[in-house]
């Protein structure tokens, strides 16, 4: 008997068809368990939970995603005040000043200078 992976997801094509047996299993008139987690009662219990772990996992998805987006959003405002405040200094204090070093920028008599090539 093959060894069965129960780390990754069921394909949604499995448990369509999981579920389509199940609602045939009232077809089936004198259907008696042998096994107790194959029975009537297991089957629905297991379908309900299994439905209820589905929507908690849907709703966690929502939430991690919305939470996502503030956070982006978040980074996205404070990355745009910090660049005003960098061109703030640098207006006020001007391209060469120990100030404009302090929050990032290079001074202007530190840049090299570009180089002719020779053709």
């Amino acid at each position: 008997m093959a060894i069965v992976d129960t780390s990754r997801r069921l394909q949604a094509r499995i448990l369509l068809q999981d579920i389509e047996a199940h609602e045939g299993l009232p077809a089936v008139r004198d259907y008696i368990a042998r096994r107790p987690e194959a029975s009537a009662e297991a089957l629905q219990a297991n379908l309900a939970t299994m439905q209820a772990k589905q929507q908690k996992e849907t709703e966690m998805l929502a939430l991690a995603k919305a939470a996502s987006d503030e956070a982006r959003q978040a980074e996205w405002e404070f990355h745009n005040s910090v660049m005003a405040m960098k061109e703030s200094v640098r207006g006020l204090y001007g391209p060469d000043s120990n100030e404009a070093q302090a929050v990032g920028y290079k001074k202007k008599s530190e840049r090299k200078r570009p180089r002719r090539r020779a053709a």
